[in-house]
């Protein structure tokens, strides 16, 4: 009951009763102050799972959308970490649609609604349910987006390559779009052979410290999928100009014990291709191919272990060239290079990962590795007719290569969601063992020689990177430093009228030592994409010579230089975006490239490194537009990069003498402007189409360099250009009961060499494959280069010579093979 006392204005006073309200009203928007003062103009995050609907396992790396519920309007999007979890930020007020897609589950659509009452909001666990067809149904690489949002990189999932499935990695990435297989089965990336490799995102000695190693054995049965990375942030090592490749090997993640087993066979050079030049060795054909390979994984609580083994048995015809040299005094010389190859390569991957607790988890994991290659050459040299032979130089290559990687990875997440401090060291160990015996058959005598190479490859790597996120991006930072040592030992063992140069054996040691800082800030609205970073990286590399070589010297280089990248984007609506990137990177000599031993495989046309050798550096710009509906995608993108001291080989004439080097040297400037396009298309239920067209005009500029070994030789060349290109067409049919048939078509256009060119090059290759088991088992039947019409033809011009060569080596395969799941 309330009451009411006069007062002299006449005027009312509250009663206790009515203040206790007054009072409550007031607190009441306190409150309402206090918690809109927690939702400020950093807007709203939202966070959540996504699991396994029946083992309630995580399901890392999965494509999430947010929508707004009014008009389907793009939001943002993501990707889950290795635990399921998913954060957006930077949330208005409002209702929206949250869509979770994976091959093989149904797709979710959840409704969220943002208020102003909470700063955070947590889904919980997002349950997704897996499709009910067996893997036969499941659709391959058509449908999945090859070009990521972020349109930076490409990826490609290794079992949706049917027609590749058995062979190696090298074998799978010469179907993959903007990749091609150059002169001595270098991978390039739009006809760039800079190319790094990385295995599960870090460099080994497996493939190469800023190169590419080992691609051509390495079986693809070992990998999940392949990323192309045409554009890298700062956080990647500023080597490789043309791009990077990374493998990522396979590792399963399923609660309990699980697995898969693998079973290839078949055979390649069905047919000989160019018979041999006359009083040699046979040729390789009809080569065997075995590869069984088993993947195991075991999950159990915060605990998961897992193990890979591979083995390769691969005769192969490795070489066989047949080349004309025309020198300017009118002597002609015929010869061929054949090089019937056998080879074992074995792979051992395994590793723990353990979670302490929610925050804190770790990685150890190790890869051993075994390549045998016994070679067995045969080089015939005829001059003028092949009825006048005038040496025939034969060997026996036997070569064994160890490798072993070992990394431990320590991950802290901080509360918030995406908050993370990671640190990494690595050790790698790769020797190489070589041994060379030589039967030099003259018409006079015959003589032998020998030599013996070891090479021990020691790196150490440290990593500490960080990543913060922001309302709308993320902040990344991190320290990188590496320490490589190499020492290697040549001894000649020479015979009666030995024609090795037993002055240029001896001892020498690579050293390398690299620290880095980086740092990036990425940026993200409605419309507009905007990331930024640049890495500082010192390098200091000491090659230390064998003071009685009788030609080179120790030497190295020094440098402390910034390397920026800029990604900038507008977003059209949720299917249309254009991009621009830009740029600058590194490619510093590899061991090999300035090794100061020759290599007499071919005893006329040597190759020797160069000590004094540079790095080159490439400034790049890209600009890219990706248009995406219910069924395909297309992304289109026009660059331009000019690379500056251009690292190449130069092949001379020592004066006097048919004898060619091939010397690694900076040939000056060079550019390269080409357009890419990729498309891919479901054009019904039963045929997937993808395609993959690159254009490109390359220019030399005009430079000159002296090759110092054995004797200085100078070699000048004018400015070079030539318009190249390649196209790539994958056609994968569905057949009756569950058979599914891949089609791929390459074509290579004429491309251009410092000193020449090489021609085109075509192949057909085709695969199928069947589930059996309900799934469980899959049947796979393919043949590469189908047509057999795969051949290197190039012509390389000197200043007193030129050479026409081709190479009719193996690239026929015919494979067939069974996978089980367990």
């Amino acid at each position: 009951m309330s009451a009411r006392t006069g007062t002299p204005g006449g005027h009312a006073v509250a009663t206790s009763g009515s203040r206790l309200w007054l009072a409550l009203v007031l607190l009441s928007v306190t409150c309402v102050q206090a918690a809109l003062s927690q939702s400020p103009a950093t807007g709203v995050s939202l966070s959540g799972k996504v699991q396994d609907a029946e083992t309630k396992t995580a399901l890392p790396f999965l494509t999430l959308q947010l929508q707004t519920e009014k008009d389907s309007a793009f939001v943002g999007g993501r990707l889950t970490n290795e635990a399921g979890a998913f954060t957006f930020t930077g949330l208005k007020k409002g209702s929206y649609v949250l869509l979770v897609r994976s091959i093989g589950y149904q797709p979710v659509r959840q409704r969220v609604l943002i208020g102003e009452l909470s700063a955070f909001l947590d889904l919980g666990a997002i349950l997704m349910v897996k499709e009910a067809r067996t893997l036969g149904d499941v659709v391959v690489t058509a449908n999945a987006d090859a070009v990521a949002s972020t349109m930076d990189r490409k990826t490609f999932t290794v079992a949706d390559n049917i027609s590749q499935s058995g062979g190696s990695v090298l074998q799978a990435m010469s179907t993959v779009p903007g990749v091609t297989i150059g002169q001595d089965g270098k991978v390039q990336v739009r006809g760039s052979d800079k190319v790094v490799v990385l295995i599960d995102g870090k460099q080994t000695a497996l493939t190469g410290f800023g190169s590419q190693n080992g691609l051509d054995n390495l079986p693809a049965s070992a990998l999940e999928r392949i990323e192309i990375i045409n554009n890298p942030s700062a956080k990647f090592d500023a080597n490789a100009s043309a791009g990077i490749i990374n493998l990522v090997f396979k590792k399963q993640e399923q609660q309990g014990f699980n697995g898969k087993l693998g079973l290839m066979g078949g055979a390649g050079a069905l047919w000989v291709k160019q018979e041999n030049l006359p009083t040699i060795r046979p040729q390789y054909q009809g080569t065997p191919k075995f590869n069984p390979s088993a993947a195991v994984n075991y999950r159990r609580g915060a605990t998961n272990s897992f193990l890979q083994a591979d083995w390769l048995y691969a005769p192969t015809l490795n070489k066989n060239e047949f080349s004309t040299r025309t020198y300017d005094d009118g002597t002609v010389i015929t010869q061929q290079v054949k090089r019937n190859r056998r080879t074992d390569y074995a792979t051992l991957n395994a590793g723990v990962d353990h979670a302490f607790d929610e925050r804190n988890a770790v990685t150890v994991s190790g890869l051993f590795n075994r390549e045998k290659i016994l070679d067995n050459g045969d080089n015939p040299y005829f001059s003028g007719s092949l009825q006048n032979r005038y040496r025939l130089w034969q060997f026996l290559e036997d070569e064994v290569k160890y490798t072993a990687f070992a990394t431990a990875v320590l991950t802290h997440k901080f509360t918030e969601p995406g908050h993370t401090l990671a640190f990494t060291g690595n050790y790698s160990f790769h020797r190489e063992d070589e041994k060379y015996f030589f039967t030099n058959t003259l018409p006079t005598f015959v003589g032998t020689d020998a030599f013996t190479l070891l090479s021990d490859e020691h790196v150490v790597d440290f990593n500490a990177d960080y990543i913060k996120p922001l309302r709308q991006g993320r902040v990344e930072a991190g320290f990188k430093g590496r320490h490589r040592s190499i020492p290697v030992n040549m001894q000649f063992f020479a015979g009666r009228n030995s024609p090795l140069d037993t002055g240029a054996g001896g001892w020498a040691t690579y050293r390398e030592t690299i620290p880095a800082l980086y740092g990036t800030y990425v940026y993200e609205s409605e419309r507009v994409e905007l990331e930024g970073g640049v890495r500082f990286e010192g390098v200091r590399v000491d090659y230390d010579v064998n003071p009685t070589h009788n030609t080179y010297t120790s030497d190295g280089y020094r440098y402390v230089q910034p390397f920026p990248n800029v990604r900038a984007a507008y977003k059209f609506d949720d299917a249309n975006k254009l991009s621009l990137f830009f740029n600058r990177r590194v490619d510093r000599p590899n061991e090999v490239d300035i090794r100061i031993f020759p290599k007499y495989d071919e005893p006329e046309l040597i190759k020797v490194g160069n000590p004094g050798l540079q790095p080159q550096y490439s400034t790049s710009a890209e600009l890219g537009y990706k248009t995406s509906w219910s069924k395909g995608s297309v992304y289109a993108a026009a660059y331009h990069r000019i690379v500056d001291g251009t690292i190449t080989r130069i092949a001379t004439q020592v004066p006097g003498s048919v004898l060619l080097y091939n010397v690694f040297q900076n040939a000056g400037r060079s550019w390269s402007t080409g357009s890419e396009l990729v498309w891919q298309q479901t054009v019904s239920p039963t045929l997937s189409l993808s395609g993959n067209a690159s254009v490109y005009r390359k220019t030399f500029d005009a430079f000159s360099v002296v090759n110092q070994y054995p004797v200085p030789v100078s070699y000048a060349s004018p400015r070079q250009r030539l318009t190249s290109g390649n196209v790539k067409l994958n056609a994968v049919v569905k057949l009756p009961y569950a058979w599914q048939t891949q089609l791929s078509n390459v074509y290579l256009a004429p491309d251009l060499l410092p000193q020449g060119r090489i021609e085109s090059r075509y192949s057909l290759d085709v695969g199928t494959k069947k589930s059996v088991q309900q799934g469980r088992g899959e049947i796979v039947v393919n043949a590469t280069d189908l047509l057999n019409t795969m051949q290197l033809r190039r012509t390389i011009r000197g200043s007193d010579f030129r050479m026409v060569s081709t190479d009719y080596l193996e690239t026929q395969v015919v494979r067939v093979g069974y996978n089980w799941k367990f």
